[in-house]
């Protein structure tokens, strides 16, 4: 990124999460942002047609030695997430089947997790039903900002993952996090851009939810809350730790070599 004709072009989620970790990036000439959710940001690194991104965990553990983490900024919770969460008709130790949100690829993996471990019930995966009713659903995933908007009273349980977990291992937990090609010249600086970038967008929380909550679906107090008590955007040791327990079951239990859709 030394030359003042370098473009960066940045792979970026599309919820509400990640506006702290862009605050001031729209206006830099180094750096283009490319939107997508989470799902798709993967294969867009893969593609190359971003040269970093903001990509789910479990695809930087499916990438192996190809790509690296490049900065300490990431989207992870110490606990409750609010916006990671199975609605469901039945209790979760019955539950037999969920469907998930296609945006998503480490939740539902996570999701697995803990329905083993915990419930000690391997679930059936299925992708909501194209048409986006829930209402044949016994259980759903769903993530994002959607959770605030979609239409889940008629869920009688709720379950958090990020609560979920924390409760299961003491640990935080990492969502997302920043990874280019590992090796790639610049990744360094990009990585150094990219963790001032979130300490400027912490420190802008109340702006950024009053510029952004009405788009994304949000009451802007919640907003607020969401990012500053709910969502972490620094991988500390602890969350790092989490990140490494996750990756670690998840090879264990086959995910990280399973790439089909529904794995996913």
């Amino acid at each position: 990124m030394s030359s003042s004709h370098t473009v960066t072009r940045l792979g970026v989620v599309s919820f509400l999460n990640s506006r702290p970790l862009i605050e001031g990036l729209d206006g830099d000439p180094r750096v283009l942002l490319c939107f997508a959710v989470p799902s798709a940001l993967a294969g867009m690194l893969r593609a190359g047609r971003v040269d970093a991104a903001l990509v789910p965990v479990i695809d930087l553990a499916r990438a192996g030695d190809a790509w690296e983490a490049i900065s300490d900024a990431g989207i992870g919770c110490d606990g409750e997430t609010l916006t990671v969460r199975v609605f469901s008709r039945v209790p979760p130790e019955r539950m037999r089947c969920l469907h998930f949100d296609g945006d998503s690829h480490t939740s539902v993996i996570l999701a697995q997790l803990i329905w083993h471990h915990r419930y000690g019930r391997p679930l059936e995966i299925r992708p909501l039903p194209k048409a986006g009713s829930l209402d044949r659903c016994e259980s759903v995933l769903l993530i994002g900002d959607k959770v605030v908007s979609a239409p889940t009273r008629d869920f009688a349980h709720s379950i958090d993952l990020g609560n979920a977990w924390k409760e299961w291992t003491r640990l935080p937990f990492v969502f997302a996090t920043w990874a280019a090609p590992a090796g790639r010249a610049g990744n360094a600086e990009l990585g150094a851009i990219l963790s001032r970038a979130r300490d400027m967008g912490i420190s802008r929380a109340a702006e950024l939810a009053d510029r952004h909550a009405s788009a994304h679906g949000w009451p802007t107090d919640l907003a607020l809350r969401y990012m500053t008590d709910y969502m972490k955007y620094t991988i500390t040791p602890g969350a790092r730790e989490g990140m490494e327990r996750f990756m670690d079951l998840a090879r264990a239990g086959g995910f990280v070599l399973r790439t089909d859709k529904v794995a996913t």
